[in-house]
């Protein structure tokens, strides 16, 4: 088992990765203060772990609420359920609630703790690769809104993040693949020697080759974890992770919540950020090739084409958190590896850009 912790000061925890962490207590009894324990979990997940995590809580007073599988039920009626769950058993302050599934759960159970009685504790288990190396660290919560992806939220850090790499045994090709993205993500942005180990490694993954998953894994929590911890709020610095998402978070809001996997929208964004990078000068068209390439050994998609008119694409990304004055804040890239903030991008550049990855 390897172990990170994000250094924030009082609201610092543990990421333990490794395999059959399931089977070991006291990693999650260890931060569990009261007797109360909420696991969420839905309807894919629960058949395959909600019992295995429930026989480790045996001394604890533990219920648990089951939620529909999907983006499109990321929604605060669905974190209602949530909220009748907890109300019905009786829940206090003193309560810990368990998100045991992937990034929806985890959102939307790190939305409710954060709401319930103005605050109470999570832990983590995600159970996909895009939740276990992105959404499950860091403490972003929250839920869509028909108009604009995440919209509705809060930062609410979790007591711990478990990450036991056998749950993607069960995680099918395209799911694993989607988890990829965000993988790559961490390579391109500020990791030059993590995208050297991906282009060499890639079809191992694909093959998933648990010890190269590890490696992908902890690096990504790595990454990740030393970023929040200078920028816990997105102040600053922080943003930097959002590269591709909002180019993807447009595609993911216009075709509808669930068409693409937000992994697969996020591959799109990504492409067309480097894309844009390369047409404001900084990377060459063999870089852009090298990304593409690479994404499509992941088995991602690389294109909307047919899928989207250019219009609604660019409406879409005016509805995005990282709009500031009307202006859309993007991550481009100076080269592979190092990436930055940018608001002064040729508007015409960003037009010509949506409309060659719509185009049919």
């Amino acid at each position: 088992m390897k172990t990170l912790n994000l250094d924030l000061g009082e609201n610092s925890y543990p990421i333990y990765i490794g395999q059959a962490l399931l089977d070991q207590a006291q990693l999650l009894t260890d931060h569990i203060h009261g007797k109360q324990v909420m696991i969420v979990t839905n309807t894919t997940v629960a058949p395959l772990y909600l019992q295995q995590v429930k026989s480790l809580l045996n001394s604890l007073n533990v219920a648990e609420v089951v939620l529909p599988d999907g983006e499109q039920y990321k929604t605060l009626d669905t974190v209602n359920l949530i909220f009748d769950a907890l109300l019905e058993n009786r829940f206090d302050r003193s309560c810990t609630l368990i998100a045991l599934g992937g990034g929806v759960v985890g959102d939307m159970t790190g939305f409710a703790a954060a709401s319930y009685q103005r605050g109470v504790d999570f832990i983590q288990i995600p159970t996909t690769l895009l939740s276990q190396v992105d959404s499950s660290v860091g403490g972003k919560t929250g839920v869509n809104h028909p108009l604009g992806k995440n919209m509705i939220g809060s930062f609410h850090q979790p007591n711990c993040v478990v990450i036991d790499v056998d749950t993607l045994d069960t995680l099918d090709d395209r799911q694993f693949s989607a988890g990829l993205a965000e993988v790559i993500k961490y390579g391109l942005l500020g990791n030059v020697s993590f995208l050297e180990f991906l282009q060499n490694n890639i079809e191992s993954l694909i093959s998933r080759e648990k010890s190269l998953i590890i490696q992908a894994v902890y690096q990504s929590c790595t990454d990740k974890a030393d970023i929040v911890a200078e920028d816990e709020l997105e102040s600053g610095k922080r943003a930097l992770l959002n590269f591709g998402h909002t180019f993807g978070h447009a595609i993911e809001n216009t075709l509808g919540y669930g068409v693409f996997l937000h992994g697969e929208a996020i591959s799109v964004g990504m492409l067309m950020a480097t894309k844009l990078s390369q047409m404001s000068g900084d990377l060459s068209e063999g870089e852009v090739s090298q990304v593409k390439d690479l994404l499509e050994k992941s088995n991602l998609p690389v294109s909307v084409a047919g899928k989207i008119s250019a219009s609604e694409f660019l409406s879409a990304m005016s509805v995005d958190k990282k709009v500031v004055d009307g202006n859309i804040r993007l991550i481009l890239m100076r080269k592979l590896g190092e990436s930055y903030i940018s608001d002064t991008y040729e508007q015409a550049q960003l037009e010509q850009v949506i409309g060659d990855f719509c185009q049919p």
